[in-house]
């Protein structure tokens, strides 16, 4: 525990961007999930809307340096590519 004021200082901030970073990673990864789900479903313009917001989602996370800025873009642009691919297989 901590001993020194500004220790406890440190520890509250930290616990608080703990708590923040865990409630983006998590709503990230939910429409993540959402969008994985309707592309699989056969559901174009839901896919389409859901990859909207799993890319704003990914793309917050990144600015607010919750996960790492290129794991952001690497993840929306295979999201995207995902969402094309399914495109092109239907007939």
């Amino acid at each position: 525990m901590a001993n020194h004021k500004s220790a406890e200082k440190r520890a509250r901030q930290s616990e608080r961007r703990r708590e923040r970073n865990r409630r983006i990673k998590t709503r990230v990864r939910t429409l993540v999930k959402a969008f994985r789900t309707s592309l699989g479903e056969g559901e174009p313009g839901q896919a389409e809307e859901r990859l909207r917001q799993a890319e704003a989602a990914l793309r917050r996370a990144a600015s607010k340096g919750v996960i790492p800025a290129r794991r952001g873009s690497r993840s929306a642009s295979r999201l995207a590519r995902d969402l094309g691919r399914a495109r092109a297989a239907r007939p």
